[in-house]
């Protein structure tokens, strides 16, 4: 008779200290996509945090898909604590850079922390981390059709900001 429990052992499992090291390892990385996503670092450390606690105490992952159950719980996180939406017309990035304040972020990220926050989402979601629209969709809660359309609109503005950094040089 087949036993799923034999497959797999209590040690195929990623442990709390398995995603500890992991959230260690890759510190940077990690907070990075928090604050992408989030466009401000206070809620950046609030989703780092969050995502660390839900990953060491909630969670039952095969080790070899902890490190990408640790960067989709952030994901998690953030869409929890921003709440994007498409029908955000008018909404400007959550970042809280003072324009008195230098740009200290590299053109790049700079183009991404100016996106709508649905577009921003979407954007690091389905073209940095390489989510399917469907994995998008659901994680955020909206059709497919709005995850496309906010993809466009997302390589637009930043392909237009890219055009532009690269004429000013």
């Amino acid at each position: 008779m087949f036993n799923p429990m034999r497959i797999a052992s209590p040690r195929s499992y990623a442990s709390s200290s398995d995603f500890c090291r992991i959230f260690d390892e890759d510190l940077d990385e990690l907070y990075q996509l928090s604050f992408l996503l989030t466009g401000n670092h206070d809620y950046a450390k609030q989703c780092f945090v969050s995502g660390l606690e839900n990953s060491v105490n909630e969670n039952r992952v095969f080790k070899e898909w902890a490190r990408s159950w640790a960067r989709r719980t952030i994901i998690q996180c953030a869409v929890r604590v921003i709440n994007p939406s498409p029908m955000e017309e008018g909404a400007r990035s959550t970042s809280h850079r003072s324009d008195n304040m230098p740009a200290l972020e590299p053109p790049e990220v700079a183009a991404v922390l100016e996106l709508r926050p649905f577009d921003r989402f979407v954007y690091v979601m389905s073209v940095l981390e390489r989510y399917s629209d469907q994995d998008c969709s659901v994680l955020l809660g909206y059709p497919r059709r709005d995850i496309v359309e906010a993809r466009i609109r997302a390589l637009q503005q930043v392909g237009s900001a890219a055009e532009l950094t690269l004429s000013s040089t």
